[in-house]
């Protein structure tokens, strides 16, 4: 051991801490060894506080088992809206709030889960154990945090914190069927959860994350004593912990390893009871960004409009109430309105020919509210609302208010291996590896060969064979196990001649690494530049369209107008998540819309208007991917190329020992990385535009920062797909 590494760690604790390590040592109940890690552990601890993780984004690549196939995805956890990403191709797929994390499991290789809250949980594979350890590291503090939150609204008045309840080492057995092997952890109750940290471990940073976290709070965690006196057991829905108490503790002082183990039984079944979690949250709170409109029934007493006070000022501002569903149904109807995404089940009659203009009566009636979401003020001066003017749009009025007055009666809103021969790889991982072999036309002894040719059409790999090999590699327990076998290979199981071969190849991980990375890079390149143009051409198209901008003056107006006679504020500028209510809100007619309205008065007064969509070409489509997607896409994307030319370090034999195989294939890489560079050079360029230029799209709108693309250009693709629909329908 590093006697100065060992002396600076320990000089960067305080002496309560110390001498708490130092007795664990003269116990016997941690080696020297053990006692560095831990006290590394707590100087990490001491130095990585939550909030330096506040405002950060880490993005991963990992892989969801999906219609029975391993597909590729950016598992991106962002610190800064405490959410986690499920994105692919850079189109944001799913989104889980941080407070939905309940907890996460480690299982074998690269393999883990996060477990949510009302849902079910994600069975994920992380490309490396570096990166499993990480994503493990970062959940875990995204459940410290929840842990620290639930109990702070438990107790008003306490102190947000994560404070250890109980903490001591114990033995985890590993979680295989034929291993009986015991790893020391260093076990930490928290409020809700179990974290068990792995001690002594070669290779791994004192930062390492919890081997397990375990949320006890739920209900459904077991807990058993087993045969032994100083071991037991916690019992999740698909995982068992088998922990015990030190076997020198036992041998030395038996009577200290029973009162320890009595211990450790009393405070996990305290924090065990079911009722003891948080209320847990709906399904819906994970929804994907395609569930954000819903269908709603609403009690009639809530839909009342307000009555303004004599005074003229109304009785609750639009910005103080949360918008409305603003679906209504025509007089002696009970039929629900449904967005436009959901399709009717057949074409409504066309509405009356446009009418003529005419002057508005002098004793009107209240009209409806048009609930839309309002641009705050201190974002309208920056923005295209701050010089805007819908005065200077002329609207029919008459019209307006014929159609979408209040009416008299209210309605209701609708809204496997042989048995028979023995195997020494561990029985499960060996029954999935020899259904994959079936499918896998190479012998064991042409396997090396392979990793020496790039291309499929070469000869190489596929680029399944190499994902499901990654999946199956040997890990450091296996390997002495096969390299220790004294008998013959041939005599061996298909599977471990396999699993032999596997071992003897030198840094077989990293150079199946390579492989996917070589291959996967030039096609990611591909798929992602058009989207990045896709976006680019977007921003530049919003900014520089000035129909679009005028059609907004006309909402503006009409929305204003409504309002004002529903005794409601007028706004000066509207959000465009707005556009897709107008087709919500229905007029005297049941197939007559605010949208209907709209395209009316634009025909009636500047018909050249209605051509708008020319100017936005970029959205005659939804838009396939978000500037938040695709900047973590590109994010990952460096981080590949680093991780590339690293292996490549790492695998390249000394010149004297080059074969001309070996020769020509560092070459080749060579020459591929040197592209890539360049290539990856100029996506990244176009990703900083891009970003750019939506930036200078939200700050021209008035639109939030953190607002995604993906949400934006949807607002407004489907506003252009409703808009000449609702065209066809007003002009017959």
């Amino acid at each position: 051991m590093d006697n100065t590494r060992t002396a600076d760690t320990f000089s960067q604790l305080n002496q309560e801490k110390i001498l708490k390590i130092m007795n664990m040592v003269k116990n016997k109940e941690v080696s020297i060894e053990g006692a560095l890690h831990l006290a590394q552990k707590e100087v990490y601890t001491e130095k990585d506080p939550q909030d330096l993780l506040t405002g950060s984004q880490f993005n991963f690549i990992i892989y969801k088992y999906k219609h029975y196939r391993w597909q590729k995805r950016i598992l991106q956890l962002d610190f800064n809206s405490r959410t986690i990403f499920n994105i692919e191709k850079g189109t944001i797929k799913k989104q889980f709030p941080f407070s939905q994390v309940k907890g996460c499991e480690d299982a074998e290789r690269r393999r883990f889960s996060i477990v949510f809250q009302g849902r079910q949980e994600y069975e994920l594979e992380a490309v490396s154990l570096d990166d499993k350890r990480k994503i493990i590291y970062l959940l875990s503090r995204v459940i410290q945090s929840n842990s620290s939150k639930r109990a702070v609204e438990s107790c008003p008045g306490r102190p947000a914190e994560c404070d250890v309840i109980h903490e001591g080492l114990l033995d985890l057995q590993q979680n295989t069927s034929t291993s009986t092997e015991w790893v020391k952890c260093l076990a930490q109750l928290r409020e809700g959860e179990l974290a068990l940290y792995c001690l002594g471990l070669g290779g791994r940073s004192p930062a390492a994350p919890a081997t397990a976290t375990i949320p006890l709070a739920a209900g459904d965690v077991g807990l058993s004593r087993d045969s032994g006196c100083s071991t037991f057991s916690l019992h999740t829905r698909d995982h068992r912990y088998l922990l015990r108490i030190a076997p020198t503790v036992q041998s030395s002082r038996p009577e200290a390893a029973g009162r320890l183990c009595r211990e450790w039984l009393s405070l996990l079944e305290r924090h065990c009871q079911p009722g003891s979690a948080a209320p847990q949250q709906g399904a819906e709170g994970c929804s994907s960004p395609e569930d954000d409109y819903e269908e709603f029934i609403v009690p009639v007493n809530e839909q009342k409009e307000e009555i303004p006070h004599p005074g003229g000022s109304c009785a609750r501002s639009s910005l103080s109430k949360p918008p409305a569903p603003l679906a209504e149904a025509a007089e002696g109807e009970a039929a629900p309105a449904l967005p436009p995404a959901m399709g009717t089940a057949e074409v409504p009659p066309a509405p009356p020919a446009l009418p003529q203009p005419c002057s508005p009566s002098p004793a009107a009636k209240r009209t409806k509210a048009f609930h839309w979401d309002v641009v705050p003020c201190d974002k309208i001066q920056k923005s295209v609302w701050g010089s805007c003017d819908p005065g200077k749009r002329k609207i029919d009025v008459c019209r307006l208010c014929e159609q979408f007055q209040i009416q008299d009666t209210a309605v209701l809103l609708g809204s496997e291996p042989s048995v028979n021969q023995h195997i020494l790889l561990d029985r499960k991982v060996a029954h999935n590896f020899n259904i994959f072999l079936k499918s896998f036309r190479i012998k064991p002894s042409e396997l090396k060969d392979k990793l020496f040719i790039i291309h499929e059409e070469s000869g190489g790999l596929t680029d399944e064979q190499i994902t499901a090999l990654r999946r199956y590699l040997p890990t450091p327990k296996d390997a002495g196990r096969y390299l220790s076998f004294k008998g013959s290979c041939s005599e061996l199981h298909v599977v471990d001649q396999f699993m032999f071969e596997m071992c003897k190849i030198p840094q077989l991980g990293q150079r199946l690494d390579l492989l996917l990375r070589v291959r996967e890079l030039p096609e990611s390149i591909r798929d992602l530049e058009p989207l990045i143009i896709q976006n680019i051409q977007a921003s530049k198209q919003l900014q520089s369209s000035p129909k679009f901008v005028a059609v907004l003056e006309y909402i503006l107006a009409m929305g204003n107008h409504l309002n004002e006679k529903a005794g409601k504020e007028v706004a000066k500028g509207f959000r465009l998540s707005s556009l897709a209510k107008l087709p919500l809100l229905r007029g005297k007619e049941r197939t007559f819309t605010l949208l209907h309205a709209l395209v009316e008065q634009i025909l009636l007064h500047q018909p050249e208007l209605a051509t708008f969509p020319q100017e936005l070409t970029e959205f005659e489509a939804l838009p396939d991917a978000s500037m938040k997607g695709l900047s973590a896409e590109v994010d990952v994307l460096k981080k590949e190329l680093e991780n590339l030319i690293q292996c490549r370090r790492l695998i390249k034999p000394k010149a004297s020992k080059v074969t001309p195989q070996e020769s020509q294939f560092f070459k080749e890489l060579k020459d591929l990385i040197q592209k890539y560079e360049g290539d990856l050079s100029q996506l990244s360029k176009r990703c900083e535009e891009m970003k750019k230029l939506y930036s200078n799209v939200l700050v021209k709108f008035g639109e939030p920062a953190d607002l995604d693309s993906q949400e934006l250009f949807g607002w407004i693709s489907s506003f252009i797909t409703e808009f000449r629909k609702a065209c066809t329908e007003v002009t017959p």
